[in-house]
């Protein structure tokens, strides 16, 4: 499995010297309660991790620095416990290059009437700091995440977890390395894209590579790792012969097996974490990588057909913020316009993420009409049910925009004993007509990841963060 390393996220709790000492050790004190308490309720993906108490300038610059330098930590969480005066922030703040949520929380729940005094109301002023630390980041334009309410609610817990995993995949997104085989499909215009601007402003590395680099490392697979892995598959789906003879189909589907190592191994020696194909260069492969692509992204490798460079690295990073649940690359195929049933069928030529199957998948071998090579074997199965996101990413010349709607997947009601593809089917928000309509003419590709795990909020709260212009439909 492709894996993020290991993350954390520092706590840093604002308080001053004005307080007094015995003050600042309530706060220290209230702040450590805080943290072990989210710490050991399992709703967080990656440990917090308490600071010093922030009441100078220095110590607050100082936290930043290290912030940035240390890889390990994916972000900060703050927390104004007093008063914290913002201009001790500024310097700190602006220096700051990873995601920051503000909690805009209190240490306890509720203001005890029978007992309140100034003593209590100064130590205790989260409203008072709240809007003046929330003021310069305004000011300075940190693109922060504000959430709000008492710590120990199971929604805020939730929402703080949420954002964990989408500051977790901003800082990956510079890591993201997709391989291209082969170029853009011939003539098509969604899929190009200026590299050199997506490397800017989302952190992505995209190399160009002909198939023979790619043929070298499949031929030079042994034997006796495609007979270990093809053993492996029949333990795991079911094999569906259709009108092949027993010989061929396992010949067959062995083909896709020492392309997965290959491809495998090429992606682990440069580094890459996504990587894209195209029937129209397949030049020395036996067939188009079908079943190979599907098992790589079940791995957490992002991936997209024709040479789709965006969408593979979208793939890639929806995949670390969900931490490859429910989670793959898509297309748009064909519609279902039967009045109260409408909904889009979604599938590929060959490569569906077997993430997204509600049964178990079977390992089918068919004809395909383009690539003019031999018939590809592939993972067959339908689609999960639940709500979830679609997106989609186009260049328009002058930016980038992200295309986001929200959808409802269900699970298939009729065969489809002719169809050798996986298939998923979603209704679009609003609705069909306004939801596709909408997509259209924000310029939405026919590519797309899908996620049945994330929620629009943390795509959003993502392109917030690289300064992307948004097309939401819901």
């Amino acid at each position: 499995m492709l894996e993020v390393g290991k993350k954390e996220f520092w706590f840093v709790v604002g308080s001053q010297h004005l307080y007094g000492e015995e003050a600042l050790q309530t706060v220290k004190n209230n702040a450590a309660v805080i943290v072990e308490s989210l710490n050991n309720s399992g709703k967080l993906p990656y440990p917090l991790v308490l600071q010093e108490l922030a009441v100078t300038p220095d110590t607050i610059t100082k936290i930043m620095k290290e912030v940035n330098y240390r890889d390990e930590v994916a972000g900060v969480i703050t927390w104004m416990h007093t008063f914290s005066p913002a201009k001790m922030w500024i310097r700190g703040t602006k220096l700051l290059q990873k995601p920051l949520l503000h909690l805009a929380t209190q240490f306890n729940e509720s203001i005890p009437w029978a007992t309140i005094d100034m003593d209590f109301m100064n130590l205790n002023q989260a409203a008072h700091g709240d809007r003046e630390y929330g003021f310069i980041n305004a000011r300075l334009k940190k693109n922060n995440k504000v959430v709000v309410g008492y710590w120990e609610r199971e929604n805020v817990q939730t929402q703080i977890a949420e954002w964990m995993d989408v500051a977790v995949a901003y800082n990956e997104s510079f890591s993201i390395k997709v391989a291209r085989f082969g170029d853009n499909m011939r003539n098509v215009a969604v899929t190009e894209g200026d590299k050199v601007e997506a490397q800017i402003q989302f952190g992505w590395t995209v190399d160009y590579y002909g198939i023979r680099d790619l043929v070298d490392y499949v031929d030079a697979v042994e034997d006796a790792e495609v007979d270990a892995l093809f053993n492996e598959y029949k333990d795991l789906y079911d094999c569906d012969y259709g009108d092949y003879e027993q010989g061929k189909w396992e010949a067959h589907v062995k083909v896709q097996a020492r392309q997965e190592i290959g491809i495998r191994r090429f992606l682990e020696a440069g580094g890459y974490t996504a990587f894209t194909s195209n029937f129209e260069d397949l030049h020395g492969l036996q067939q188009l990588p079908g079943l190979a692509v599907q098992r790589l992204m079940a791995e957490g490798y992002g991936f997209a057909g024709e040479g789709d460079w965006k969408t593979a690295a979208i793939d890639r990073l929806m995949k670390i913020m969900s931490h490859n649940i429910d989670t793959g690359f898509m297309e748009d195929y064909t519609y279902e316009m039967a009045e109260g049933r409408e909904a889009i069928l979604q599938s590929h030529m060959l490569e569906v993420d077997p993430g997204l199957a509600v049964n178990k998948p079977k390992i089918l071998i068919a004809p395909l009409s383009m690539g003019n090579r031999e018939e590809p074997a592939r993972l067959v199965f339908d689609g999960k049910a639940g709500e979830g996101v679609v997106v989609s990413m186009a260049d328009f010349g002058t930016h980038y925009k992200l295309l986001v709607n929200e959808v409802v997947a269900f699970e298939p009601t009729e065969a489809a004993p002719n169809l050798p593809v996986a298939r998923v089917l979603w209704e679009v928000k609003p609705n069909f007509h306004d939801g596709i309509r909408a997509w259209i003419e924000a310029g939405g590709g026919h590519h797309t990841v899908v996620s049945l795990s994330l929620s629009t909020d943390q795509i959003l709260a993502w392109a917030k963060l690289v300064g992307l212009e948004v097309a939401l439909i819901k």
